[in-house]
């Protein structure tokens, strides 16, 4: 399933880049923006460029990210660049503007996808990566801070109209990564429950994630009960609930969005 999602993130973006960004020489964000820039001012095709550029970070990656993760990266960084060679260059809109948004939000679906997927379209996002996994930054963010360069470097080039689009696509793609990529989202979870025991075995034996065991009482029953709290990321609220649910469908479960965790919180 994690191929399939890569390989469709891959394409999509490619999609983006040849149907709105190329075009009216707007610059994406990353190493792929670069490509795009050698690509419009060379003879060079934007696809090889992009594999060429994100080899020595590809390098990186394999010693700080793990064998899985690059072998996945690699995958949507192969797909990318063939997609950008075989896609054709069409301009499928006019407007400059339009184009910028629709592109850099179409380019934020793909990488968001490929985030999902464990895997990253290469480049700057490696970078991001690595430093997202000491902090709790959105990699939206962070791509976005570490791309300021290279709007400064498409007004130089080639007009300032053009990084005023680049910035826009920029921003749409920032903001959509970081709406379908949302593990740095923390959330604490109070769980009141008859079957503690029972509930606390399954998540300890699914999650790596530790858990907090207090004895309560129901003020109006007077019954006794156990309040686990544990503090998970977004995307493994699913299966947490999932897990109550088959354990104890009565119990109650109180969610809230965590603003910040110190102390001793794995970041997988």
């Amino acid at each position: 399933m994690h191929i399939v999602l890569i390989i469709a993130g891959a394409v999509l973006v490619a999609f983006a880049f040849n149907f709105f960004l190329i075009p009216h020489e707007i610059l994406s964000s990353g190493l792929s923006g670069i490509a795009i820039m050698l690509g419009i001012i060379t003879p060079l095709n934007t696809g090889v460029l992009n594999l060429l550029l994100n080899f020595p970070l590809l390098i990186l990656g394999v010693m700080k990210l793990g064998k899985r993760f690059i072998a996945y990266t690699i995958l949507s960084v192969v797909t990318l660049s063939i997609g950008l060679y075989v896609v054709p260059v069409i301009k499928l809109s006019t407007e400059p503007i339009l184009s910028s948004l629709f592109g850099g939000v179409l380019t934020g679906i793909g990488a968001g996808i490929t985030f999902r997927a464990s895997a990253s379209s290469g480049g700057l996002d490696i970078i991001a990566m690595l430093l997202a996994r000491k902090r709790d930054f959105p990699l939206g963010l962070l791509l976005s801070m570490m791309n300021a360069v290279i709007v400064v470097f498409a007004g130089f080039l080639f007009s300032w109209d053009t990084a005023l689009n680049t910035l826009i696509g920029i921003y749409a793609t920032g903001k959509v990564v970081d709406m379908i990529h949302t593990k740095h989202i923390k959330l604490t979870l109070n769980i009141v429950t008859s079957k503690g025991d029972e509930i606390c075995e399954r998540l300890l034996a699914s999650l790596y994630r530790g858990i907090t065991v207090m004895d309560a009482k129901g003020a109006y029953s007077g019954e006794k009960r156990m309040v686990l709290m544990t503090v998970i990321t977004r995307y493994q609220l699913n299966d947490v609930k999932q897990i109550i649910h088959d354990v104890d469908p009565t119990a109650f479960v109180n969610i809230t969005q965590t603003v910040e965790v110190v102390g001793l919180f794995h970041r997988e």
